[in-house]
């Protein structure tokens, strides 16, 4: 399998299983890759969008081999008006046309404002999405017992990625993967 991910789940992943079945990285947050993923994440940098689709569809072939449909996480409407793109929408929109899957953009809406969850811990950052994701009327009929491919730029507690695949699966996905470009490895990597 390789990638971050590719490991036996850690003891906390043990303690605390997420909903998501399967999670890959393309790469680690660090360094090398926080100056990419922020220039698109702030910086409107969408040409990198098509870049990152690349390493994701590496790092996730056996994801996306089993996918049926790939989703973005959303962002609420306040927050898309002032980065004016969502960026996981533009990583996942290239990600499965090139995988040939089924892309739905708005199976998944993020109906609360939530704060940044920059500076949060990882309870802070679960409390902050508990609630923040619904399945649109539309999306519940277009993943109803499908297997999801969940995308997002970087993972770092788990707490969105988590309440997302949680919306999803009570909407009737038969199961829910994620896909991300980076993942932090410890707090002090936790991006803003």
């Amino acid at each position: 399998d390789g990638g971050p991910f590719a490991a036996p789940r850690c003891a906390a992943c043990l303690a605390r299983p997420y909903a998501f079945a399967r999670a890959r990285a393309a790469c680690v947050y660090d360094e090398a890759s926080r100056g990419l993923i922020l220039k698109l994440k702030h910086g409107d940098h969408q040409p990198f969008a098509p870049l990152f689709a690349r390493w994701i569809s590496r790092s996730a072939a056996p994801l996306l081999e089993t996918a049926d449909a790939v989703v973005p996480v959303p962002l609420h409407r306040f927050r898309l008006l002032s980065r004016r793109f969502n960026q996981a929408a533009e990583i996942s929109r290239p990600l499965a046309r090139d995988a040939g899957l089924e892309y739905l953009p708005d199976a998944l809406i993020r109906r609360t404002h939530t704060t940044s969850q920059g500076g949060k811990s990882a309870r802070g950052r679960r409390l902050n999405v508990r609630k923040a994701f619904a399945v649109s009327a539309e999306g519940r009929r277009r993943i109803k017992g499908r297997r999801i491919l969940l995308v997002d730029d970087v993972l770092t507690t788990g707490a969105t990625a988590e309440a997302c695949a949680r919306a999803l699966l009570e909407a009737g996905a038969r199961a829910v993967d994620l896909a991300v470009v980076a993942r932090v490895r410890t707090a002090r990597e936790i991006p803003t």
